[in-house]
């Protein structure tokens, strides 16, 4: 029933659904929770681990949940710095090689320097060859594949030349504690790799770095106009990818208790794919840290359904290589009809 305006002889027409009196959005909840990425790609995420626990009756036993939260901590590391990169719309192919040769500087300092330091230089260490990817990307504007291509290959063979083309053991039987000590109950790395998620996820949502990272992935130009700091910003996600990949290659030591300089090989593909998985674009502007997390976890629970199912190792990459298409695939469709 329409209302009957103040002025006499006046009608007010009836307003659209989809608005409020004082122009707000009323569309329902729930439509708008299904238009959240995060959403869409949990409710993945949920339908491929109950496929999985109908596949193989362990999948979902408590053992097995702690070992896919436990693989989940190295390539979640890489992740987060790979969200930062995609995020300005530049990618990082080198992550993986830098984890192999942050690897192998944390070997040979433990023979000298007590586990904090040696942890410290080897972090270090892959920050600053982020650094001198980001520069050579912001600063002089050649193009991120190719930089971080060719930083790949001479992080790896740093690695062989560091290492004699040999493996370092003799890893300081302390370092384990990283991995096997709890924090209220939860194993110490993987609680690790949850505060740094919730770092990451504050930063970006509310701080100025944060947003900024945003506004160049979106529109580099306009973010210059605007007074903000694109140099520092762009250089910023590169520091932070090194940085990780070395974090990431500490906690694989302390598992292994080895410093191999083959280590991190293919962890580069691992971490874009987790990120794309998570709703990112690899144009930049586009995603967030929660997505990368539900991203990697999708990634870990693939992996480890097809190490239950006994599929050959062979024919896991190309299963995996199909499902991430299939889900972006999608994703797509999906989030065309959602826009619309």
């Amino acid at each position: 029933m329409l209302e009957q305006a103040e002025t006499p002889g006046r009608v007010d027409r009836p307003r659209p659904a989809s608005t409020s009196r004082h122009g707000g959005s009323t569309t329902p909840f729930a439509a708008r929770i299904f238009k959240q990425l995060e959403f869409r790609m949990l409710g993945l995420a949920l339908v491929i681990a109950v496929g999985l626990s109908f596949a193989s009756p362990y999948f979902l036993t408590q053992n097995n949940v702690f070992n896919i939260l436990d693989q989940s901590v190295v390539i979640g590391l890489v992740s987060i710095g790979m969200t930062f990169v995609i995020l300005t719309g530049g990618i990082d192919l080198s992550v993986g090689s830098v984890a192999g040769l942050t690897g192998i500087v944390l070997g040979l300092t433990l023979k000298d320097f007590p586990i904090p330091v040696a942890i410290l230089m080897a972090v270090l260490s892959g920050a600053a060859i982020g650094l001198v990817s980001g520069i050579l990307i912001a600063h002089f504007g050649l193009a991120a594949f190719v930089v971080t291509l060719g930083m790949m290959a001479i992080a790896r063979s740093l690695a062989y030349i560091v290492s004699g083309q040999t493996a370092i053991s003799g890893i300081p039987s302390e370092l384990s504690n990283i991995v096997y000590t709890s924090v209220l109950g939860v194993p110490s790395n993987v609680f690790f790799l949850g505060v740094m998620y919730l770092l990451a996820w504050l930063y970006l949502t509310y701080t100025k770095g944060g947003r900024t990272i945003y506004a160049i992935g979106s529109n580099r130009e306009a973010a210059r106009a605007a007074g903000l700091s694109v140099l520092f910003y762009s250089v910023l996600p590169y520091v932070v990818s090194g940085a990780f990949a070395a974090v990431a290659i500490t906690f694989s030591i302390a598992q292994i208790m080895s410093a191999d300089p083959l280590a991190g090989n293919m962890m580069e593909l691992d971490a874009i794919a987790a990120v794309v998985i998570g709703g990112a674009s690899l144009f930049g502007g586009r995603g967030s840290i929660i997505g990368t997390l539900i991203g990697v976890l999708i990634m870990v629970m693939i992996r480890n359904g097809l190490n239950l199912l006994g599929v050959s190792p062979f024919w896991q990459g190309s299963a995996i290589g199909s499902i991430i298409i299939l889900a972006l695939l999608v994703e797509r469709l999906v989030s065309s009809r959602a826009d619309r």
